[in-house]
């Protein structure tokens, strides 16, 4: 695949070096299209998989973990924070991730509103506009992994103004910090297909955003049960095979790397799923539908640091400690700190990512099956980039929610009240006459703005 790219690279610069005309019967060598057809119909699948599957995957999740007042408001925020980032992104968010600025902390503005695209993304054989949507596809993903922090108890004008002032405002520079060229690539930090840029990132501000936010009325910590399971458990599905899209399509090639990706992330998410099973059946004594839920998902969110650059053998070990180690996360959030997370984006998306992210460290080295660390480079000197970008990133999600959560609300309310929150506000007017019409019409209640 390197030999390739590198090839697509070339062909790429020499078409861009080439003159704008040609000689009588001389073949136009600027006008032939050095994008490959195979692996750009493969990113736009991909891009389309991760719409189609995981966006509704994530929203039927976090609408059945909440109460059922909060189905409606769940969707509606979640289509609209995807709908705004998806606008923002096209304008300004992918020049800032993916712009010309090498080595920097913010991309140029070279492709504001994507006015200057190249004809194949650098070092890819795709179109860029190819490349753009799959990234918009990712920019909406974390936007939603953030917004389950706040499940029904966040007023709309606010959730909507957060999701996108975030995804510009933290993932877009993180984004490009590891993919665009930016600083922590520059220290070789390893960040196959988001694990530490989408997941990681995303885990932190959902936490903080559930701190500023506060807990929901009547929330009863670990014991409170799911609103609708059957909704998790389809939702879940949903971002099972999403997952693999993303995972996929990260290679931005239809190669065996690709089945390579998506088969270590199909057995990591399995893995994960099944020894959460047996930390409750240990535990409790018995297990649950969503425990398989929890597990799949810390196991997607672990393996994607790593999907592309490990061996299936190494994708089973990080599963197999991703599970633990995001179980007893999850306790402690919710039991001992109280800190009502609707979603579990912390302990989940978070926690997964960032021992995802460690474990490369140990198991991209060749002697495990991995790709192999760069020329000169060691499980030393990568372990110490990935807690480098870590780091960076931890705080710039914690410093960059608290500004934009506490900025919008100087606007926006944060909060619905409680009244509006548990329905209390919804109260018939008494008749005065008897009633007569015996048929109801029902009626649709309106959301806080």
């Amino acid at each position: 695949m390197i030999a390739r790219l590198a090839r697509a690279a070339v062909v790429s610069a020499a078409l861009l070096a080439a003159p704008a005309w040609a000689a009588p019967g001389v073949i136009d060598m600027a006008a032939i299209d050095p994008a490959d057809s195979g692996d750009t119909a493969f990113v736009l699948i991909s891009a389309v998989l991760v719409m189609l599957f995981a966006l509704p995957g994530v929203l039927l999740m976090q609408a059945g973990r909440g109460t059922s007042r909060a189905v409606q408001p769940v969707f509606l925020q979640g289509a609209a924070i995807a709908a705004l980032v998806s606008l923002l992104w096209v304008v300004v968010g992918y020049t800032l991730a993916f712009g010309d600025a090498g080595g920097g902390v913010i991309g140029g503005g070279n492709a504001w509103m994507l006015i200057a695209l190249g004809n194949v993304r650098f070092g890819t054989a795709v179109p860029e506009s190819a490349f753009v949507l799959f990234q918009i596809a990712g920019a909406m993903l974390a936007a939603l992994l953030v917004a389950g922090a706040w499940v029904g108890r966040a007023r709309f004008g606010w959730a909507l103004a957060f999701g996108g002032l975030w995804s510009l405002i933290v993932y877009a520079p993180v984004a490009h910090w590891i993919w665009g060229g930016g600083w922590l690539f520059g220290f070789g930090v390893l960040d196959f297909a988001g694990g530490i840029a989408l997941h990681f990132c995303a885990g932190i501000s959902a936490l903080v955003a559930a701190l500023i936010i506060g807990r929901r009325a009547g929330w009863q910590g670990a014991e409170m049960a799911p609103h609708n399971p059957t909704l998790v458990l389809a939702g879940a599905a949903l971002l099972f095979v999403g997952n693999f899209a993303l995972a996929g399509g990260w290679t931005l090639a239809a190669t065996d790397d690709a089945s390579s990706a998506i088969i270590n992330a199909h057995v990591a998410a399995s893995v994960s799923g099944l020894v959460w099973l047996l930390i409750e059946k240990l535990r409790t004594g018995s297990v649950s539908a969503l425990g398989l839920v929890s597990g799949l998902t810390a196991g997607i969110a672990a393996i994607a640091p790593a999907a592309g650059l490990v061996s299936p053998g190494a994708a089973i070990l990080i599963g197999l400690i991703a599970a633990p180690a995001c179980y007893f996360v999850l306790r402690f959030v919710t039991e001992t700190l109280a800190i009502d997370d609707s979603n579990h984006a912390f302990a989940l998306h978070g926690v997964g990512g960032l021992i995802g992210a460690l474990l490369v460290a140990l198991f991209t080295s060749a002697s495990f099956g991995g790709i192999g660390y760069p020329d000169g480079g060691g499980f030393g000197g990568q372990l110490l980039a990935q807690l480098i970008g870590l780091g960076a990133v931890a705080m710039w999600s914690i410093l960059g929610t608290l500004i934009v959560g506490y900025g919008i609300a100087m606007a926006i309310p944060m909060r619905i009240s409680k009244a509006e929150e548990t329905g209390e506000a919804v109260v018939a007017a008494p008749l005065t006459e008897p009633q007569t019409d015996p048929v109801a019409i029902p009626t649709e209640p309106s959301l806080p703005a």
